[in-house]
């Protein structure tokens, strides 16, 4: 039965995850509004609302999966049919922001992420309810408010209550640019800590985004020819190893997604070499690319630990070390506190604020 609290709010989702958006629902106590979006046979996006929502307040729940593109058209054209049939407010429920990643600029490259937040925000949408942005600052590209939830104590949670004799475990950054959300983990818990130092593939950070390039030559000849810009050296990165002691310990490493694995199992072997006899990989977004399924299971990782932003169950039939913690109860109450001009600081209490 509805209450008068939630008889205004009408939560329609994409094709992205359904299953995500039928349990915010459930919790809520609300049905799901009539909504379907399909593609044409020239696969253009097409959307059809089935019920009024003249003066209602949408949410729409649609996430960045491996089809991310047509994740985002449907977002995108479903705030816009919102918008032209007279919504009173329209929020975007998007667990996982598709490319966050690409939030600096690189060489000839552009921010994609501020293209996509002004193109969330023209379509309609106003208000954005996301989890673990990949960099925080992101939440400044958009025109309208945006709440970045945090999955940390989901996962604290299960650290404390599913890894046993967790007060023997040592949180593990698995490079020196994720030691502030180890380190904010581990204070937490009372736990020591150990970063990985040392890469086989190139760090985002390290990646050329052109501010090093050589200058021209000079053409006057009347430059001397010591002066100008010196030539920036290059980085070489020392073979991966672990600073910290994790002999005889579980080793923890956490981090805001798991897309690539080949790092993490990685620095899963390393961990093994150092002594740790358990090694459990935590992240909010799963997204598990390409054979991710088949390294994780053939690698020394016991456990890799994600919530349901991302929906990845074909993934966990093909390896069953990937296990799922459920946060729609986080994204429902957010709702709910918006929905109720309600304070939202309550959310935001006691959660790991790093990055």
């Amino acid at each position: 039965m509805e209450s008068n609290s939630t008889s205004d709010i009408v939560i329609i989702s994409g094709n992205s995850h359904p299953e995500l958006a039928d349990l915010i629902a459930d919790r809520l106590g609300v049905r799901k509004g009539g909504c379907s979006v399909y593609h044409k046979t020239n696969r253009e996006t097409m959307v059809e609302i089935a019920d009024s929502i003249r003066g209602k307040n949408i949410y729409i729940v649609q996430t960045g999966t491996k089809d991310v593109n047509n994740n985002i058209m449907e977002l995108l054209i479903m705030a816009y049919a919102c918008k032209t049939s007279s919504a009173r407010s329209i929020v975007g429920v998007i667990p996982y922001l598709p490319y966050s990643k690409q939030c600096k600029m690189r060489k000839r490259g552009c921010i994609v992420t501020k293209l996509l937040a002004q193109m969330m925000c023209k379509s309609g949408l106003t208000h954005i309810i996301t989890m673990d942005l990949h960099q925080k600052e992101i939440q400044g590209f958009y025109d309208c408010p945006v709440d970045n939830l945090r999955a940390s104590p989901f996962l604290l949670q299960y650290i404390q209550e599913s890894i046993p004799d967790y007060r023997n475990s040592v949180i593990v950054a698995r490079n020196p640019g994720s030691a502030k959300k180890a380190t904010s983990y581990a204070e937490r818990l009372r736990l020591g800590i150990a970063v990985i130092h040392g890469e086989q593939k190139e760090a985002e950070s390290d990646e050329v985004d052109g501010r090093y390039s050589p200058p021209c030559n000079p053409r006057s000849r009347t430059m001397d020819v010591s002066v100008g810009v010196p030539v920036h050296p290059a980085k070489e990165k020392p073979p991966i190893n672990v600073v910290g002691d994790v002999g005889g310990r579980i080793a923890i490493m956490v981090d805001d997604m798991i897309d690539d694995v080949q790092s993490f199992v990685a620095a899963a072997e390393v961990l093994k070499e150092c002594g740790a006899y358990k090694i459990y990989v935590l992240a909010t977004h799963g997204l598990l690319s390409s054979d991710a399924p088949r390294l994780i299971e053939d690698s020394p990782i016991d456990e890799v630990v994600v919530t349901n932003t991302v929906p990845h169950e074909l993934q966990k039939m093909q390896c069953n070390k990937i296990k799922t913690i459920d946060i729609s109860v986080l994204l429902s109450e957010a709702i709910r506190r918006i929905h109720n001009k309600e304070s939202m600081s309550y959310l935001f209490k006691n959660v790991t604020l790093e990055d």
